[in-house]
């Protein structure tokens, strides 16, 4: 998962795609108590299933944290699920327009992720996209864009992954 120019982006959530919030907890004996060295208990990532790193590993693109765990997903996540260290998507402190946006309902990430993309092509995989997020992306971003909604639910399922894995695959 190294940084090239020509592989798109996966912007990733936690809250919800890998942190499901239907799971029950202790479902992974892998990390049953939720303790992460550095991160102390977290009874939250005991819902994190471990698999989850080697299938974002297998997809052609580079993941990039898009969450408000901010560093601590590659301090808390990544090392439960095996993957090391990724980008962060740094969020800018809140303005007018997000306040527009917010009664518009446009997510507050959108503005951000367009911007980190900087036209290239991206997937975001979050619980909380809608048709406002869609249409704003398709109006502002000039590279091919996959908002992908993940039930919170149950998070990453078989059926996202393939439908990631589709799109990564698309012909230019």
């Amino acid at each position: 998962m190294t940084g090239s120019p020509q592989r798109p982006l996966l912007f990733l959530d936690v809250d919800g795609p890998l942190i499901p919030f239907g799971a029950e907890p202790h479902e992974y004996p892998s990390h049953p108590t939720g303790h992460v060295p550095g991160c102390g208990a977290h009874p939250l990532l005991t819902r994190i299933d471990p698999a989850h790193g080697p299938r974002l590993a297998a997809l052609s693109c580079d993941v990039v944290w898009a969450t408000t765990w901010a560093d601590d997903a590659n301090e808390c996540v990544a090392p439960l699920i095996g993957l090391a260290e990724l980008p962060v998507v740094r969020w800018p402190e809140p303005s007018d327009a997000d306040d527009r946006d917010a009664r518009d309902g446009l997510h507050w990430k959108v503005r951000g992720l367009v911007s980190w993309a900087a036209g290239r092509p991206f997937a975001w995989v979050d619980d909380e996209i809608t048709g406002v997020d869609r249409a704003w992306v398709t109006a502002h971003h000039p590279g091919p864009a996959l908002l992908h909604r993940v039930d919170p639910r149950r998070g990453l399922t078989e059926v996202d992954y393939a439908a990631l894995d589709s799109w990564l695959r698309r012909p230019a």
